[in-house]
């Protein structure tokens, strides 16, 4: 019955306005041909021009801020923020989980990846590195309380 429904439907044909001709194939279905814009009256071509994207200036203080210890588990974080122009510069470790071999390896990944998306998103509105999930919460912890005393 479902194939009997869609056997049915695939004959179907929709016109649409505009310039067409016929489909070279044995169907006898129309295929609609784009009309080139440069047939176009000239009101109807849109302009494109690229307008250049800034992030969000001054959010914050010029200096060095340190988060508070967050504990991580395996051990505690806390990180630096350098604020350059109003922006996050750099995020600096002052402290992460190294007493364990393990934790060193998860904090060799997560660590670089955290840093660099904190720059990026210019917040610690950042996603949790998978693997190091009690590493990504203390970082996003620590770094909160930085950019609160760094607030403009």
């Amino acid at each position: 019955m479902l194939y009997s429904f869609i056997y049915h439907l695939s004959s179907t044909v929709a016109a649409l306005p505009g310039n067409t001709t016929k489909s070279s194939s044995s169907s006898s279905s129309y295929v609609p041909t784009p009309t080139p814009a440069s047939t176009l009256p000239p009101s109807t071509v849109a302009q494109i021009t690229p307008t250049p994207t800034s992030a969000p200036g001054g959010l914050y203080k010029n200096g060095l801020y340190t988060g508070s210890v967050a504990d991580a588990h395996w051990g505690y974080i806390q990180v630096k923020v350098i604020v350059t122009n109003g922006k996050i510069a750099d995020v600096q470790f002052l402290q992460y989980p190294n007493d364990r071999n393990r934790s060193v390896e998860i904090n060799q990944y997560a660590d670089p990846q955290l840093t660099s998306e904190a720059i990026q998103v210019q917040s610690a509105n950042v996603d949790i590195v998978s693997g190091a999930t009690d590493s990504s919460d203390a970082f996003i912890q620590s770094l909160t309380t930085a950019l609160t005393q760094a607030k403009a």
